[in-house]
């Protein structure tokens, strides 16, 4: 039984299309995960279904008695409020449960006041309030903005075990993964709905496209014979004739599926001299609090560095070193003649509301430089999803998220060798975010992350950096993932009084095993680089011979189902291999580089 019915509504913003004769249900118990490029509705949809906004046409219908609670991406607090006043508000939720809360968000000086908070604190201070409260269905716009892996292990299990409803929009596809059983995709003014995580909508949405093209194809296929028989000049006099002319019409008014844009992004051409960024005994503090101590590293050409460590740790304070915007407190910090800087900054750049979009680009590069060749701001701009008509629109009338994705085209614009990211995947929609990571992937320069966002770390990082907020570094191999496995089998050093000189001694020897004639194959990987083009060759005329087989045993059940079975593990074995096989040529490549 739905509890909550979106019906027929429509919405539109000045000339813009939000929503256009859009429909969908929600059902008791449903974790719903909103998905969709930036400027499509998401965060309207859910004001809509608080009541906060009303749609221009249809209606949405809510259960009687159904308690909403709303978690926004910029929430509002009373005039001189302190922590304390507003989270332990009368009604607002048990005094214990709030603070158990806050606790786990990272809040544990409640006497703060909130208007000296940043963005990130003053909405986890909402979230610990509202997750207190007592409600049927829970919206949330980001969630994961913000939080550290800590607490978004944390959130993840409250919702996991949450009985009610929940609709959020979250660009953290691990975190759809985990928590989702439904996805509701936005998209050119419709709604789709999938019974599935995110993994499964990807696959669900790529068979609902093909079903669409391939009712297109029919669709022309159809239309190209109505037309030659209409050119043949029949008479249209007979009941028959006049079917056929009348379907002739209705194929010519029959309209194409829409597809999705996508960010597309050509590889910008940079030169890279010997020397990159190294550091050399840096450290640095705010008070008590050491960021580093005495840490030393060599970054290395085309190094991918994702940089992790929970909130306050100091990971803001060590990209700003990085980008030359804070000093260290002692040791030196050299860049390379040759290196340019491009910091994409948790805080978008100051935008002049008035300024058009495309003179906001213009400002900084008429051109850029790519593999293709040269590229206009005005194509540029095109790629990033930005229409002619939103291209001399003033920036005032972007959504946040187009206002991430215009700050994030501008530093690309830079033609920078070296892009630092402070939480690149803050306010940036999923589709952008899957085509940034592809463009890093191929990216010919250095590349620094911040981020809390564990599927953009596995697809960027080759090398994570953990800072441990008391002045160590320590250093994994890998991506997100690998950092997982690799942490689980190290000792815990917490309790350890000599832990800060067994760290000072690995970051002394972290920054030498940097240097490029260090990186080389086991010899384990030795011997798997030079046979795994046969192994895979083997595998493929495997599968070929198990297909030739199926066709031959069509009619045989028994015989047919080992064979599907035998298929099945040949195929996981051979996408294993391909994996395999991708991670030994970039070894090579960077060992040959």
């Amino acid at each position: 039984m739905n509890i909550i019915n979106i019906e027929h509504i429509s919405k539109i913003y000045g000339e813009k299309v939000i929503y256009d004769d859009a429909s969908f249900g929600i059902q008791q118990g449903d974790k719903i995960g909103i998905v969709g490029i930036n400027g499509t509705g998401k965060s309207t949809l859910l004001k809509m279904v608080t009541g906060e906004e009303t749609p221009d046409e249809g209606q949405i219908v809510r259960q009687n008695g159904l308690k909403i609670a709303y978690v926004p991406q910029n929430p509002a607090f009373p005039e001189q409020a302190d922590i304390r006043s507003y989270a332990f508000e009368k009604g607002a939720g048990e005094d214990w449960q709030v603070e158990s809360n806050l606790t786990e968000l990272g809040i544990t000086d409640f006497d703060q006041k909130i208007e000296h908070l940043s963005g990130g604190q003053k909405r986890r201070v909402v979230l610990a309030k509202t997750l207190a409260e007592n409600f049927d269905v829970l919206l949330l716009d980001e969630p994961t903005n913000h939080l550290d892996e800590g607490m978004i292990n944390w959130l993840e299990e409250y919702l996991r075990a949450y009985r009610g409803t929940v609709l959020m929009v979250t660009h953290d596809r691990y975190f759809l993964d985990r928590v989702t059983n439904r996805i509701l995709e936005i998209s050119h003014g419709k709604m789709y709905g999938y019974d599935a995580d995110y993994s499964g909508f990807l696959e669900l949405k790529a068979a609902r496209e093909e079903m669409e093209l391939a009712s297109e194809r029919k669709r022309q296929s159809v239309l190209r014979m109505e037309i030659e028989w209409a050119k043949r000049g029949c008479r249209a006099r007979t009941t028959k004739q006049r079917a056929r002319r009348e379907r002739l019409e209705a194929l010519k008014n029959g309209k194409a599926p829409m597809q999705d844009q996508t960010v597309e992004l050509g590889s910008v051409e940079t030169r890279m001299g010997k020397k990159t960024i190294e550091l050399h005994h840096v450290s640095k503090s705010y008070g008590e609090k050491k960021i580093l101590e005495d840490y030393s590293y060599i970054v290395l050409k085309n190094q991918r560095l994702g940089i992790i460590g929970p909130n306050g740790c100091g990971k803001t304070t060590f990209m700003k070193m990085l980008a030359g915007l804070t000093e260290p407190d002692s040791g030196r910090i050299e860049i390379g003649e040759t290196i340019k800087i491009g910091y994409f900054a948790q805080e978008d750049r100051q935008m002049d509301e008035s300024q058009r979009v495309i003179d906001y680009v213009k400002d900084i590069a008429e051109y850029i430089t790519t593999k293709d060749g040269k590229i206009s701001a005005s194509a540029l701009l095109e790629r990033f999803l930005f229409t002619p008509d939103m291209q001399y629109a003033p920036i005032g009338k972007l959504s946040g998220g187009e206002r991430r994705r215009l700050s994030l085209l501008g530093v690309l614009a830079e033609n920078a060798n070296v892009l630092l990211f402070d939480e690149a995947g803050n306010d940036l929609d999923i589709p952008t975010l899957t085509i940034l990571e592809d463009y890093l992937n191929n990216f010919s320069g250095i590349v620094i992350t911040v981020s809390h966002d564990r599927y953009f770390l596995d697809n960027v990082a080759d090398r994570i950096l953990e800072l441990d907020g008391n002045g160590h570094v320590t250093q994994y191999e890998g991506g997100y993932t690998d950092y997982l496995e690799a942490r689980k089998s190290r000792p815990d050093t917490s309790e350890k009084t000599a832990a800060p000189k067994i760290e000072a001694e690995k970051s002394s020897k972290d920054w030498k095993q940097n240097q490029p004639q260090k990186l080389k194959f086991s010899y384990k990987e030795q011997r798997e680089y030079e046979t795994i083009d046969e192994d895979i060759a083997a595998l493929e005329q495997k599968l070929e011979s198990i297909g030739r087989q199926i066709e031959a045993n069509a009619t045989n059940s028994v015989k047919l189902k080992e064979l599907m079975e035998e298929q099945e593990k040949v195929q996981e074995t051979l996408d294993e291999k391909m994996e395999r096989w991708v991670y030994l040529n970039d070894l090579a490549e960077r060992i040959n580089s």
